[in-house]
C-alpha cells in the first residue's frame, strides 16, 4: 500500500517535470539568467539556515562514524554557501547552448539542412554527499533549457531539501515553471527503483556518487544513463621528467583535498628515478598523514612505514589518505597499468619529452589527460564551464565534465522549397 501512494507520488511528479520541461525549452536566455542570479541572492540571504539544516546531516554523520572524507564533502560553510551562490551566477554569465547552429550546409537539391542543439529534456540527478550538487545541478539544467528531477542521498537530506526549498521559492516570481524542478520525496532505495523505471517522462540519469550506487543504477534503470564512475587517476612519473615538478604535481594531485573524484589514487613512477625520487616523495606524504601502499620494488627502496599492496590496491579508489605506488620499467609499462586498472576518468603524465607526452596522450584511453599538471584540474570550473553535473566517464553521448553543451542534444532543421525524393 505505501509503495503503491509512493508510485504514484512519483509518477505524478515525473509528468508535471515533463510538462515543464516542454515550457523551459522556450523560455529566453535574459529570463534564465535572471532567475539563476536571484537564486545565487536567495542562497546569500539564507545561509545561516543553509548552514543550520546543514548541521544536522554533519552531526548525524559523526554519530554513524563516517569517514572523514565524506564528512568534508558533506559540509557547508559560509564559503562554500558564497561558491554555491557563484556558481549560479557563473553559469548565468556563460553562453547559452539552445539553439547554437551547430553545422549549416546545403545539398545539391537545394535543401538547407541545419544542425541545432537542443534541450535533453527531463533530466534525473542522484547524487551522495555533496549538497552543492542541488544548487550546481538545478542551474546548469535550467540554463540549458531542462526540467531536473534530484534525488540526494540520506546523509544530506535536511541540507538537500533546505538548498532546494530556497532555490524554488525563488521560481515562483519567475517565467520558469516550479514544476521544471522536483526533489524525489524519500530518500530511500525504493523511491529510486520507482523512479528509474519512468522511461516514458525522464530523458537521461545522471548518478554522480559511490561505485556502489552507479552499480545500482545502471543495473535497474529503464532509462539511459551516463555513468559517473569511480575516479581511480593516476599520475605516471616519468625519467624525463622535471623533478621539482613532479613533487609539487604529485602532492598536489594526492593531499589537496583526497575525498574526490579527481585526486591522485595510484603513482606511477619510472623505475631509473625511483630510487632519487621515491624517499624525498613518500616522506613528504607521510608527513601530510597519507598511508602508502607500495609494489614490491616501492618497499625495497622505502624499507619502514609502507605497506605491501595488494592486486585489488591496483584498482580502488580510496578517496582518503591513501595512496597506492607502483615502480614501472617504462611509459609502455605506465600506460599498460592505467588501461588495465584506470576508470576512464583523469590521469597525468610528468615529463619533460614531447614525444613521450604525445605518446601517453594517444594511448591512455580516458576522459581527461593531463602533460605536466595535476589530475585536480578536472572540474567544470577549472575548465571554464561555469560548473559541472558529474565527470562522465562514459564515452556517449559526454565524457568528461558535463556542463551546459553536455546537458544538449541536437536536432536537424531542414528547408526546402518543394523539393520531394524522386
Amino acid at each position: 500500500m505505501e509503495n503503491d501512494h509512493l508510485s504514484k507520488k512519483i509518477l505524478k511528479m515525473v509528468k508535471k517535470a515533463k510538462l515543464a520541461s516542454r515550457r523551459v525549452s522556450l523560455i529566453e536566455t535574459s529570463v534564465k539568467n535572471e532567475a539563476l542570479k536571484q537564486m545565487a541572492s536567495a542562497l546569500l540571504q539564507r545561509s545561516t539556515y543553509l548552514i543550520k539544516e546543514n548541521t544536522k546531516d554533519v552531526n548525524e554523520a559523526r554519530r554513524q562514524g563516517y569517514a572523514a572524507a565524506l564528512i568534508d564533502r558533506l559540509t557547508l560553510n559560509e564559503k562554500r554557501v558564497k561558491d554555491m551562490a557563484q556558481c549560479l551566477i557563473d553559469t548565468a554569465t556563460l553562453p547559452d547552448p539552445v539553439g547554437e547552429q551547430i553545422k549549416v550546409f546545403k545539398r545539391p537539391n537545394g535543401l538547407l539542412i541545419k544542425k541545432v542543439r537542443t534541450p535533453i529534456g527531463v533530466i534525473g540527478i542522484i547524487y551522495e554527499s555533496r549538497p552543492n550538487v542541488t544548487s550546481d545541478c538545478i542551474g546548469l539544467c535550467l540554463k540549458a533549457g531542462n526540467a531536473v528531477i534530484l534525488k540526494g542521498g540520506k546523509e544530506a537530506i535536511h541540507s538537500n531539501l533546505a538548498i532546494f526549498s530556497v532555490v524554488k521559492d525563488v521560481l515562483k516570481s519567475t517565467k520558469i515553471p516550479v514544476d521544471a524542478i522536483q526533489l524525489l520525496p524519500s530518500a530511500g532505495r525504493q523511491a529510486l527503483k520507482i523512479f528509474l523505471k519512468q522511461d516514458q517522462y525522464v530523458d537521461v540519469v545522471i548518478p554522480r556518487g559511490g561505485e556502489g550506487l552507479i552499480r545500482f543504477v545502471t543495473e535497474h534503470s529503464h532509462i539511459p544513463v551516463v555513468k559517473h564512475y569511480k575516479g581511480v587517476c593516476h599520475t605516471y612519473v616519468s625519467d624525463h621528467a622535471d623533478i621539482k615538478m613532479a613533487f609539487d604535481i604529485c602532492y598536489n594531485a594526492k593531499v589537496q583535498r583526497p575525498g574526490v573524484c579527481n585526486a591522485m589514487e595510484t603513482m606511477l613512477v619510472h623505475h631509473k628515478i625511483a630510487a632519487r625520487f621515491l624517499p624525498d616523495m613518500i616522506s613528504k606524504f607521510m608527513d601530510a598523514g597519507v598511508e602508502i601502499r607500495g609494489c614490491p620494488v616501492t618497499r625495497k627502496i622505502i624499507k619502514k612505514g609502507i605497506k605491501k599492496a595488494s592486486r585489488q590496491d591496483w584498482s580502488e579508489e580510496y578517496l582518503d589518505l591513501i595512496l597506492s605506488v607502483k615502480v614501472v620499467d617504462d611509459l609502455q609499462g605506465a600506460i599498460d597499468h592505467i588501461n588495465t586498472y584506470g576508470s576512464r576518468h583523469s590521469d597525468a603524465i610528468v615529463t619533460r619529452d614531447k614525444k613521450e607526452a604525445e605518446e601517453f596522450l594517444r594511448s591512455v584511453d580516458s576522459a581527461c589527460l593531463y602533460v605536466n599538471a595535476s589530475t585536480r584540474f578536472t572540474d567544470g570550473y577549472q575548465y571554464g564551464f561555469g560548473a559541472e553535473v558529474g565527470i562522465s566517464t562514459d564515452k556517449l553521448h559526454a565524457r568528461g565534465p558535463m556542463a551546459l553543451e553536455e546537458l544538449t542534444t541536437y536536432k536537424y532543421e531542414v528547408y526546402g522549397t518543394g523539393q520531394i525524393r524522386e
